[in-house]
């Protein structure tokens, strides 16, 4: 029986999909603007961030195509695996977790130096620890809605929130193929309740006030190029509508919090993983830390 490497065992690069900087002059260039993070303050996401070149893109598809076989060697290795997660029988969406531990482009996106600097900024100069990623395929015609959530509502086993969520488009996503979309400002309306995540897209407003409600006339569509990305808040209410266009549209989520968070659960964070008790830093082989800013960066 061959060996299955599970990657989540090596926490650096294990290809050349990026060149880890050598300096703090290196890391400058992938520096946001202050004007971009006292935007991400005030509204709770920033958005059209270049992460990854065509060729890098390309890769990624390929892997998609490869782990989404359920034949896959390693497939017992996700966290989560759903062919389709939609509640809606004329709609698809998959929708994994886990497969950073697969392929070697899926294992490597967290430790991309346009994402690291940023997330490490956007999370107050912190240093960043990897929660878990998320892959969310729409199909062309028929793909399914992410509905109305906050990241947050489904990670309260993980204390204190200084969460972040990155969205990286690999087709490009407009409105018609089922792109993000967020409320600016939501972020402050503080947590509320969870709905089933790929259930109906307005089931969230049910935990809202009439004047929270009068926000969503704001909804900002997040079009953009395939390989750039957007940062959202932990609390940012968002979602994303079906894909009726000719064309799929296909994003991986990275999850990430400051180093130093702690669980509040005694129960396993994440399927198949050694529960961390209760009060206890995360850490270890399934959180490393991606980008330690005491040392690496200055």
């Amino acid at each position: 029986m061959s060996t299955i490497n599970d990657l989540s065992k090596i926490h650096e690069l294990v290809s050349n999909f990026f060149n880890w900087p050598q300096s703090p002059e290196e890391w400058e260039q992938y520096k946001l603007t202050d004007e971009q993070v006292t935007f991400f303050r005030e509204n709770g996401y920033l958005s059209n961030i270049k992460l990854l070149e065509e060729w890098q893109v390309d890769q990624l598809k390929a892997e998609i195509s490869e782990i989404q076989d359920t034949q896959h060697p390693a497939h017992k290795l996700f966290y989560e695996f759903h062919s389709n997660e939609s509640i809606d029988p004329n709609k698809v969406i998959f929708h994994s977790l886990g497969h950073w531990r697969i392929v070697p482009g899926f294992h490597d996106v967290n430790w991309n130096p346009a994402f690291l600097m940023a997330a490490s900024q956007l999370l107050g100069d912190r240093s960043v620890r990897f929660w878990h990623d998320q892959l969310f395929c729409k199909p062309a015609k028929h793909g399914g809605v992410v509905a109305w959530h906050q990241d947050y509502s489904y990670w309260t086993r993980t204390i204190k929130m200084q969460h972040l969520t990155c969205w990286t488009g690999l087709d490009d996503t407009t409105v018609e193929n089922g792109c993000l979309h967020y409320i600016p400002k939501s972020h402050k309306w503080g947590l509320l309740d969870k709905p089933v995540l790929t259930g109906p897209m307005d089931e969230f407003k049910e935990y809202l006030s009439d004047e929270q409600k009068q926000q969503f006339k704001n909804a900002t569509a997040i079009e953009m190029k395939k390989g750039y990305g957007t940062f959202h808040h932990p609390l940012m209410v968002h979602g994303s509508y079906a894909n009726t266009s000719k064309v799929s549209r296909r994003a991986f989520v990275l999850n990430v919090f400051a180093d130093g968070t702690v669980s509040n659960s005694n129960e396993p964070l994440l399927s198949g993983v050694p529960a961390i008790p209760k009060g206890q830093k995360i850490e270890g082989q399934f959180f490393p830390l991606l980008l330690d800013r005491s040392s690496s960066t200055k």
